[in-house]
């Protein structure tokens, strides 16, 4: 996967939809996307990135529209056809122009959103499946620096669209007092 996780869950959701009758269902992606974590892929699909979900994230996109319980439309504006069979192993399921040029360039920086809770500050990652805590702002930033190095550890960063110098950027959302 060379995208972020909101980006990788519309492409799945639209091979999925491509293959039936432009329907989908969480578990269809979860099951596609199984190098992802499961629970991130559903709050992808069921709040993040669904059309009149509740605004409690940080970052939204209107990719998907609820029809039923647990039956999902992708909006056409953002359907679009595929472009690699999920099953060709040569390509490693990324995108690939003609001539084996990558529609992705690679990505040197991953991009974490931290909030305060209600006993802890929570870190979570845009392009990666990486959630922490910590007690402190600094707690939270080493956590996170340590869970993202365990998550990355055995991984191929070219197939995941990333280069080899990573930087992580942190964006610290808070309300502002009223």
């Amino acid at each position: 996967m060379s995208s972020p996780v909101h980006e990788a869950v519309l492409e799945a959701a639209n091979r999925i939809a491509a293959l039936g009758d432009g329907t989908f269902t969480p578990d269809e992606v979860v099951r596609a996307l199984a190098h992802l974590n499961a629970n991130t892929v559903r709050t992808h699909i069921v709040s993040r990135c669904c059309v009149g979900a509740p605004k409690h994230h940080a970052s939204v996109w209107p990719y998907f529209r609820r029809l039923e319980r647990g039956r999902y439309r992708v909006e056409p504006k953002y359907r679009r056809q595929p472009t690699v069979d999920p099953g060709d192993k040569d390509n490693g399921g990324r995108s690939e122009a003609p001539g084996g040029r990558e529609l992705t360039p690679k990505r040197d920086t991953i991009h974490a959103i931290i909030q305060r809770g209600t006993s802890a500050y929570v870190a979570e990652c845009l392009e990666v499946a990486v959630v922490t805590q910590g007690k402190t702002l600094d707690e939270v930033v080493e956590n996170l620096q340590q869970a993202l190095t365990l998550h990355l550890e055995d991984e191929d960063l070219a197939k995941l669209g990333l280069t080899d110098h990573l930087r992580v950027q942190l964006i610290y959302d808070m309300a502002l007092a009223s």
